[in-house]
C-alpha cells in the first residue's frame, strides 16, 4: 500500500514511511500542490495510492464516489511530523485490515 499525503501533511514524514508504505508520496514532491481536491483524487486513484489527509474534504469524497481511491483521515490536533509517522507505522496492520473489507473507503485514526 502506497500513501499520497495532502499538503496539510509534511513531506519531511515521507521517508520515515517507505519502509511500511514503500513508494508513498507527498503532494508537493509530485508537483500538485496546486491541484483541486478532484485532481488529486484522480491522481491517487490512477496511481493506486490511499490519501491521507488531515481534512474532512477526502472523507467527503470517499462518501460521493467510494473507493478506489481509500482514505487515511488522521483525526488529530497540531501534531509533531514524528507523531504523524508513528501514528501511520504504529496503524498500519489496522489500516491495511479495514481498507480490505467490502464497502470501505475511509479510515479514520487518532
Amino acid at each position: 500500500m502506497k500513501l499520497l499525503l495532502d499538503e496539510n501533511l509534511s513531506r519531511r514524514v515521507v521517508p520515515f514511511l517507505q519502509t511500511a508504505y514503500p513508494g508513498s508520496t507527498q503532494v508537493a514532491l509530485v508537483d500538485m500542490e496546486r491541484a483541486s481536491d478532484l485532481e488529486l483524487w484522480e491522481y491517487a486513484k490512477n496511481g493506486d495510492f490511499v490519501i491521507v489527509t488531515k481534512d474532512s474534504d477526502y472523507y467527503d469524497l470517499s462518501l460521493l464516489r467510494g473507493a478506489p481511491p481509500h482514505v487515511i483521515w488522521i483525526k488529530v490536533g497540531n501534531v509533531t511530523k514524528a507523531k504523524v509517522a508513528q501514528l501511520l507505522l504504529d496503524s498500519h496492520e489496522t489500516i491495511e485490515r479495514l481498507l480490505l473489507q467490502d464497502g470501505m473507503a475511509c479510515v479514520e485514526i487518532y
